[in-house]
């Protein structure tokens, strides 16, 4: 009955904490934190995918139909070159040349008349008209290259004023039947057929979209620029052929201007390459008007939490110091401020059970006041209320430990829990306190105090009741003994010796 009613008292119950509530507060913030930023930082992501979904499409299309108009315009150039190798070309009359040449060639207002040029680079023959004016174009690149490369192809030129407008021009070689240079048949596609393309699409002021040749000199560009039209990036140190290759994106600052953009490369096969940008501040706008709104909705969720977890954080705090205060209350004695007997009961219980567990000593004193009841009714109870709190306290500067227990077990009587301490040493603790009590009161009415020490190591079997009564029993003998004095019981036959 003795061990169930300790455990009873003993057991607390399970109460949260201020600072396991302020922890737990603060680590489900953080975790709603990281979840909201994960969520935001995903749809930022989607955003940005949806944006380079769309310029991809957009540099598609467009390259799709430069290419194709190139691809026709071609044709027409390769029919020319072909054409011009008839044996009896030069021996018809112009109009009957200009139908063999040109009856396919193919015409639209952004094109320019095909022009031949002989192997001197003089103009011979213009679709536009049947006698053409003197012209020498040996110098221009779109010559040169034929002339030096019989391999060259389709050449298309760097962006130049040509026949009054500017224009990107396309030219061919001519070659007899045993490769020999005859000379170049040239065609132009003007900048109009650009703007055209360019303003049919539904794009925003600061959308960029850039033409290239293949070695990245700038053909054509929206907004349109003179300064930038024929700049190679190649040249540009700063900007590198890697930052955006076939098919990919770059996010960032482009060679051209410090507007951050998102940049798509599209992926065809042309002699041409289209690069759609789109500023960064425009792919993000609506995610950063999404992200400051839930932003606010988050900061404004935890600001409430955090302030519910510290106002509820201080009422615990406020009842935790109530419910200390009362416990202090309940397990602490009025008059002498040792423990009193109920907390004495509980922490014997603990140490006896920790001694078992780690097989060391511990050690009882039982004190008791001598002839205190005569004390008592000589100099009435206040008097001997003051010799108990004397007693209490030369007991309170003896055991300083912060393991031992100093109570008040009872009218005059105390006892001393020294945990880790054998019985001699505890005697040594005995004989101190029954000293300083004595001093103490050598200036008042003369009051001592009798001490009986116990002390063994707890083994099973054995509870601490035993060590209690073995304690007491020298306690008696003490008192027997002529009192003022300590005794130390001899276990485990509980033998008395002085």
């Amino acid at each position: 009955m003795l061990s169930g009613w300790r455990d009873v008292t003993t057991r607390r119950p399970w109460r949260i904490s201020a600072k396991l509530l302020i922890i737990s507060s603060v680590v489900t913030v953080i975790g709603f934190s990281a979840i909201c930023v994960n969520v935001m930082l995903d749809m930022r992501r989607g955003e940005e995918a949806l944006a380079r979904q769309t310029l991809d499409n957009l540099a598609t299309s467009i390259e799709a139909d430069i290419s194709r108009n190139i691809e026709i315009y071609d044709l027409s150039l390769k029919a020319v070159a072909s054409n011009m190798l008839l044996p009896e070309i030069n021996a018809v009359s112009k109009p009957i040349r200009h139908l063999i040449l040109f009856d396919h060639a193919t015409t639209a207002r952004h094109f320019g008349a095909i022009q031949v040029f002989d192997a001197e680079g003089r103009l011979t023959i213009d679709a536009s008209t049947l006698d053409p004016p003197p012209e020498n174009r040996s110098e221009e690149d779109y010559f040169r290259v034929h002339r030096d490369d019989p391999d060259a192809g389709l050449f298309i030129s760097r962006p130049m004023l040509f026949r009054g407008a500017y224009s990107i021009v396309l030219s061919r070689r001519i070659s007899d039947t045993d490769g020999g240079f005859l000379g170049v048949v040239t065609g132009s596609i003007r900048f109009s057929y650009f703007h055209e393309l360019f303003e049919r699409l539904n794009l925003d002021p600061d959308d960029t979209i850039t033409v290239l040749r293949r070695d990245r000199t700038i053909m054509m560009r929206r907004p349109f620029d003179l300064d930038v039209i024929g700049k190679n990036l190649g040249t540009q140190q700063s900007w590198k052929a890697d930052n955006l290759k076939a098919g990919g994106s770059y996010a960032g600052q482009g060679p051209v201007d410090a507007t951050p953009r998102l940049y798509v490369r599209s992926t065809g096969p042309g002699p041409l390459f289209v690069v759609a940008g789109k500023p960064l501040a425009a792919v993000f706008e609506l995610w950063q008007k999404e992200a400051y709104r839930i932003g606010a909705v988050v900061l404004a969720l935890i600001l409430f939490m955090l302030a519910s977890t510290l106002v509820l954080a201080r009422e615990i705090s406020r009842r935790a110091d109530a419910e200390r205060k009362l416990e202090e209350m309940a397990t602490t004695d009025a008059l002498t401020g040792l423990k009193n007997r109920r907390k004495f009961d509980q922490v014997i219980d603990v140490e006896w059970r920790r001694a078992m567990r780690q097989k060391t000593p511990v050690a009882l004193l039982m004190i008791d006041a001598d002839h205190f009841k005569a004390y008592n009714d000589t100099f009435g109870h206040q008097a001997g209320d003051q010799v108990l709190v004397g007693i209490a306290i030369c007991i309170s500067d003896s055991v300083r430990r912060s393991g031992d227990c100093a109570a008040r077990y009872g009218g005059e009587e105390f006892a001393v829990l020294l945990p880790n301490t054998s019985a001699a040493e505890a005697f040594n603790i005995a004989e101190t306190i029954r000293g300083k009590v004595q001093g103490w009161s050598d200036d008042q009415a003369t009051s001592t105090v009798s001490c009986g020490i116990a002390g063994l190591v707890p083994t099973t079997g054995l509870d601490w009741p035993v060590l209690v009564a073995a304690a007491d029993k020298a306690l008696y003998a003490a008192k027997a003994g002529g009192r003022n004095q300590s005794v130390v019981a001899s276990l485990p036959k509980l033998s008395l010796v002085a």
